[in-house]
């Protein structure tokens, strides 16, 4: 029997369920376990308010040092490049589409004074950076509890991730895709995370079967990036790799990323492509801080 652990979220408990039944059909015995987070308890404030990355992780990560649970699933973009000693992502399996979706009033029909609702610094700065004078508004809860609010009249338009939109069998309320030289996503949106003990166990053999060769190279690029630039949830920070053909040294993963101030007036962006996923993150990662990132991080 393998012990999932999971929050409790519409999403979430939808995510833990999809691989429960690919390890179901693998063989595998599984039972879901819920866990409350320190990031489901805080709803009333900005997530870059109260530590960001790890609020939707620690208590699960703990249960599986503790030997409670035998696998979780997260969204990798929750994750926090580094994890617990004993743990370990043993699989990434084929990511969604990893775009921001726009749901409510079309963006180009949005007036100056529009309200857009979302918690994220980095949707927050790019919508800034457009220069429409959008005023942006902390949009928090369960991705039914945002739609709600925004049918509520609350908001004009909200920014959500397509992938969780798509997963909940609601693609249907997406408005537009934003394109990521637009809007580039998180580190990691999209894309889930299979985290286990790395003891060479059952559950963590068994998990290795659900890796997604590309989504991994992608993935890998874009978190060795944020470990460069030691970017949490206080600093808007973009990054989107894809992998597209080959070399005779292999895949070839082609890497965008930026960094950006809250308020969007100051924005550097790169791009570069490799075949190595952790030299290519570090790579840009250092030609964002040359080209003035470092600044904005620091300030």
């Amino acid at each position: 029997m393998i012990v999932i652990g999971s929050r409790g979220s519409q999403l979430a408990l939808w995510q833990a369920n999809h691989i429960a039944a690919r390890l179901q059909a693998l063989g595998a015995e599984t039972r879901l376990e819920i866990i409350k987070t320190t990031g489901d308890k805080i709803t009333d404030v900005p997530l870059a308010q109260v530590g960001g990355k790890g609020l939707f992780t620690k208590e699960i990560e703990e249960a599986l040092l503790a030997g409670a649970i035998d696998l979780a699933v997260h969204s990798l973009k929750d994750m926090p490049t580094a994890l617990p000693k004993g743990l370990t992502l043993s699989a990434i399996p084929e990511r969604e589409d990893p775009r921001d979706a726009w749901i409510g009033r079309p963006m180009a029909e949005l007036p100056a004074g529009g309200r857009v609702g979302t918690s994220s610094l980095r949707r927050a700065a790019q919508l800034l950076a457009l220069g429409r004078g959008f005023v942006i508004e902390n949009l928090r809860g369960n991705v039914d509890t945002r739609l709600r609010k925004l049918d509520e009249g609350q908001y004009d338009a909200i920014v959500l991730a397509a992938a969780g939109l798509r997963r909940l069998g609601w693609a249907e309320r997406i408005r537009e895709l934003i394109d990521p030289e637009i809007m580039c996503p998180a580190v990691g949106q999209g894309a889930l995370a299979i985290e286990t003990r790395d003891d060479g166990g059952a559950a963590q053999e068994i998990a290795r079967k659900l890796n997604h060769a590309a989504t991994n190279m992608a993935v890998t690029a874009e978190r060795a990036l944020l470990a460069k630039l030691e970017g949490g949830c206080q600093v808007p920070i973009g990054a989107y790799a894809t992998v597209d053909g080959t070399t005779t040294d292999g895949s070839i993963i082609d890497l965008r990323a930026l960094v950006a101030s809250p308020d969007g007036s100051r924005m550097v962006r790169d791009r570069a492509s490799g075949t190595d996923p952790v030299a290519l993150g570090r790579e840009l990662g250092e030609r964002l801080l040359a080209a003035g990132a470092r600044d904005i991080l620091g300030s």
